[in-house]
């Protein structure tokens, strides 16, 4: 007789019901399967799951390289002598690495008849950490290496940089242009839509005129920057903007994790449609089970126990398939992503292969998930098993 208490030997005659489906082909082919689907659709989420975490771990990481950690937007009306004080008291702050003045706009460079609509950075002092793997750092006019081949110029070349705000004269509007020759370079973007161009703050000012500063603050650490960012209020005038990395990219944030979530619920349905053949499968088995159900019943068991055994029994199954896909999907990922088998043709993206990163919290939520749909499905077949009487089915 099994009471609701006997969690051992409702296991013990889950287990013997699982071994006793080899006898019968048929069963025994949909269990294989049910627990092939679970499997199946385990490995599928660990692949694309990783696959996209590949890529967009990538991307932020692209992102944020020539993103500041904290930029501080001063109101238009600043003057330099202002902003240049803002910037020094910021500076003293000990969780601050350093803060320099920058100023942006947008304009245009030509050299030898060709023409290139840029973004010009105006710097103070040494060029940004926004612009990586920079051959130099002293003030000068740098250029992206894109666009230093594209055009086959080497530092010490003169360009004109011409600036989208005129001059008023007494002729009309006239361009602001500066001839600069070329001090360095620094690695483009493949995600850049627009190429940069940093030049020096006294001549960015001259082309962009003398408002619109920023101050771009470094703490050497992304998360002490989203806890310094409040602290800056009391530093800066009313009307001034303070945005860190992770507002200066929230619509590029919130599309990665949309596209997560989206990916995940569809290579779900792998799960959702296993687990219902995992419920035929329990369902079966119950069938052909059941004079044995009826012989549990007339000894005394109750339908809690009965609703257990079942429910074990479909848990085992689901245990299987989790291990074998949860195997298969994190081989097959480290695998291909330290071999980078899946090669992407040169200029496609901004990568040249697939990348595959495994978090395990995203692993733990595959498993959980799917063990939890599982066992729903389980309990629903295990439910009809508990509600047979025994008389019935001794009887048929």
């Amino acid at each position: 007789m099994l009471g609701s208490g006997s969690s051992s030997v409702s296991l013990l005659v889950a287990r013997r019901y699982l071994r006793s489906t080899r006898r019968d082909a048929f069963i025994s082919f949909l269990t294989f399967t049910a627990a092939a689907g679970l499997a199946l659709g385990v490995a599928a989420l660990i692949l694309a799951l990783a696959m996209l975490t590949g890529f967009q771990s990538a991307l932020k990481e692209e992102i944020l390289a020539r993103t500041p950690e904290i930029e501080i937007q001063l109101p238009t009306a600043t003057g330099y002598a202002e902003a240049a004080e803002i910037r020094h008291a910021v500076t003293e702050l000990p969780e601050v690495g350093a803060a320099q003045l920058v100023t942006r706009g947008q304009g245009w460079v030509t050299a030898e008849g060709r023409v290139r609509a840029v973004e010009l950075i105006g710097f103070e002092g040494e060029l940004p950490a926004s612009f990586p793997e920079a051959s130099d750092r002293a003030e000068g006019l740098y250029l992206g290496a894109r666009l230093a081949d594209a055009w086959g110029l080497e530092p010490g070349q003169v360009v004109e940089v011409a600036s989208s705000k005129p001059t008023l004269s007494p002729f009309g509007p006239q361009p602001r242009v500066r001839r600069l020759p070329i001090h360095g370079r620094y690695a483009s973007g493949r995600t850049d839509l627009t190429d940069r161009v940093a030049l020096p703050l006294e001549q960015a000012a001259g082309l962009l005129g003398s408002r619109g500063y920023r101050v771009q603050v470094a703490t050497g650490d992304l998360q002490k920057a989203l806890v310094l960012a409040p602290e800056l209020d009391g530093l800066v005038p009313a009307g001034t903007a303070i945005r860190t990395w992770r507002e200066l990219n929230r619509g590029l944030f919130f599309a990665l994790r949309l596209e997560k979530s989206l990916m995940f619920v569809a290579v779900f349905l792998i799960v959702a449609v296993a687990s219902l053949a995992l419920v035929s499968d329990l369902t079966l088995i119950i069938a052909s089970k059941r004079r044995e159900v009826g012989i549990l019943g007339a000894m005394g068991t109750d339908p809690g126990a009965l609703r257990r055994i079942f429910t074990l029994l479909g848990g085992l199954l689901a245990g299987l398939g989790v291990a074998v896909g949860g195997a298969v999907g994190l081989g097959l990922a480290l695998f291909l992503d330290r071999t980078r088998l899946i090669r992407i043709p040169t200029g496609v993206y901004f990568l040249d292969y697939v990348p595959f990163d495994v978090r395990p919290f995203d692993v733990a939520v595959i498993l959980v998930a799917t063990v939890t749909v599982a066992l729903i499905g389980a309990g629903y077949a295990a439910r009809r098993a508990a509600a047979l009487q025994p008389v019935e089915a001794l009887r048929r």
